[in-house]
C-alpha cells in the first residue's frame, strides 16, 4: 500500500511539474468551450441571430407590396433589398442564405388563383445549400404573410373588388358552367355584397388587422431546470461537457503512450523487478490518472460556473459521481492503449483516432439529438454519450441523483472492461517473456 500511494504520489507531481503542459490541459478545454458555447446559444441572454435573406421585388401590386412589408417587420429575418443577378451571386458567394423573388404579375395573380379560377403563381427561393434548414422557416412566413395580405385584398381591397367582378363577368361570358363553376358564382356573387356593404377596411394601406390572421397563437416555454439564477438554457453548460470528455480521455492517452515510453526505456522492467507486481503497477497509474483527470474537471467546471454562468443546478452527488467515474474509465481506458500498442508513436495515432470518433459520436462536439434515429440508439453503446448527456442532466437540466445513477453505472462498467482488457494485456506480454 505505501509502494502503491509513492507511485500515485510520483505521478501527481510529474503532472504539476510540466507547466506547459498543465496550462495547455487547463486552459484549452476552457476556450474551446467558451468559444462552441458562445456559438450554441451562451448563457440564454444572448440575441438569436437573424436569418438574413436577399429579396428582389419586381412587382407593385399592393398585395405584393404589403408582403414585402410584412416579411421586412418580422422579427426572425433580416431582409436585403437587392437586385436579382446581385441576390443569387450574393446567395452563391455564401455571403446570404437564400434570396426571394417575387415576379411582376404576382400580386394579381395570386389574388385570382385564391379562389381556383387560375393557375398558383410562383415565387422562386434560391437558397444556399448548406443552409436548407432554413427554407422551412422562410416558407412557413411566406405562407403567413400571402394568405393574410391575398385574403385582405380579396375580401376589402380596390384590386379584390375588381378582381371578383372580373371572375363574375368571365363565368357570365360562357354558355354553360359546370357544377362547381355554379357553385364558384355563387360564392362570388355573395362576396361581392360583402364587399359592397361592408365598411372599408381601416388599415387600407398596411393590410394589417384584415383578412385571414392565423388562427391560434402559440406560447413557448422552455423545459429547462428553474432556479434562482436563470432559468433559460445555458450553451456553455454542454459545450464545457463535451471539451471535458474530449481532453480527459487525450489525457488519458498521454498516460498509456507514457507508460510504453517507459517501457522502451526499461523504467517499466526496473519497477517490475522491484517487490511490485503488475497488478499494483496498474492499479497506482490508474488512480493516479483519475485522481489528475477528477482534479481537471473540478477546475475546468470551476471556470464555467464563476465566468460563463453555468450552474449545477441538479445534484451535486451526481455530478461528482459522474465525474468521478469518469475520471477512472479514462485511466482504464489509457492504460488499455499501453496494454495493446506497439510503439508509442503508433498507439498514439490510433488512439487519437479513436478518441476523436467517440467524442463526435457522443455529442460532445453537437448535441446528439441532431444525429439520424438510428445513430442515437448506436450511441448509447459509447461511453461518451453517458458522460456528456450525464453532465448535461446535472448542470443545465436539474435532473436529481436518480438520473446520475444510469451514466455512474454504465462509466463503471466501462471502466471495468477496459482495466480487466489492459490487465489481461499485460500479463500475456509479461508471460510471453
Amino acid at each position: 500500500m505505501i509502494a502503491m500511494i509513492a507511485l500515485i504520489r510520483n505521478d501527481v507531481i510529474l503532472f504539476l511539474q510540466d507547466k506547459r503542459a498543465l496550462m495547455l490541459t487547463l486552459l484549452m478545454p476552457i476556450f474551446l468551450a467558451g468559444f462552441f458555447g458562445y456559438i450554441f446559444g451562451g448563457s440564454g441572454t444572448k440575441e438569436m441571430s437573424k436569418i438574413e435573406i436577399a429579396l428582389t421585388n419586381d412587382d407593385t401590386h399592393v398585395i405584393s407590396q404589403k408582403i414585402a412589408a410584412g416579411l421586412k417587420q418580422d422579427a426572425q429575418i433580416h431582409v436585403v433589398e437587392l437586385a436579382l443577378v446581385e441576390a443569387k451571386a450574393a446567395v452563391l458567394k455564401g455571403k446570404i442564405s437564400m434570396a426571394l423573388h417575387i415576379p411582376q404579375g404576382f400580386g394579381e395573380a395570386a389574388g385570382a388563383a385564391m379562389f381556383g379560377r387560375a393557375d398558383k403563381p410562383e415565387l422562386p427561393l434560391y437558397f444556399d445549400p448548406s443552409q436548407q434548414s432554413h427554407v422551412a422557416i422562410i416558407k412557413g412566413l411566406l405562407t403567413q404573410q400571402v394568405m393574410q395580405h391575398v385574403s385582405a385584398q380579396m375580401m376589402h381591397g380596390q384590386s379584390g373588388i375588381q378582381s371578383v367582378e372580373k371572375a363574375l363577368n368571365e363565368l357570365a361570358g360562357k354558355t354553360s358552367l359546370t357544377p362547381q363553376e355554379l357553385q364558384l358564382q355563387r360564392f362570388l356573387k355573395s362576396l361581392k355584397e360583402y364587399q359592397g356593404s361592408a365598411p372599408a377596411s381601416a388599415d387600407e394601406n398596411t393590410g394589417a388587422g384584415a383578412g385571414f390572421a392565423m388562427p391560434f397563437s402559440t406560447r413557448e416555454e422552455a423545459v429547462a431546470a428553474k432556479s434562482s439564477f436563470e432559468s433559460q438554457y445555458n450553451g456553455y453548460a454542454h459545450s464545457f461537457a463535451g471539451m471535458i470528455v474530449q481532453f480527459i480521455l487525450f489525457m488519458g492517452i498521454d498516460v498509456g503512450v507514457g507508460v510504453l515510453l517507459a517501457r522502451r526505456l526499461g523504467l517499466w522492467n526496473r519497477l517490475l523487478a522491484a517487490p511490485l507486481s503488475t497488478h499494483t503497477l496498474i492499479i497506482a497509474r490508474t488512480l493516479s490518472c483519475s485522481l489528475i483527470s477528477f482534479f481537471v474537471v473540478c477546475f475546468i467546471f470551476a471556470v464555467a460556473i464563476a465566468f460563463f454562468q453555468v450552474r449545477i443546478l441538479g445534484s451535486w452527488p451526481g455530478f461528482i459521481g459522474i465525474a468521478m467515474s469518469f475520471s477512472l474509465m479514462t485511466a482504464s481506458f489509457g492504460l488499455l492503449v499501453a496494454a495493446f500498442g506497439k510503439t508509442a508513436e503508433a498507439a498514439r495515432r490510433i488512439a487519437s483516432f479513436a478518441t476523436l470518433i467517440l467524442v463526435m459520436l457522443g455529442g460532445a462536439w453537437m448535441p446528439s439529438f441532431l444525429f439520424p434515429q438510428w445513430l442515437q440508439a448506436f450511441t448509447l453503446w459509447i461511453p461518451t454519450r453517458w458522460a456528456v448527456d450525464g453532465f448535461d442532466a446535472m448542470t443545465w437540466r436539474g435532473l436529481g441523483f436518480s438520473q446520475a445513477l444510469p451514466a455512474i453505472a454504465v462509466l463503471t462498467a466501462f471502466a471495468l472492461l477496459f482495466g480487466a482488457l489492459a490487465l489481461w494485456g499485460f500479463r500475456r506480454e509479461q508471460g510471453a517473456r
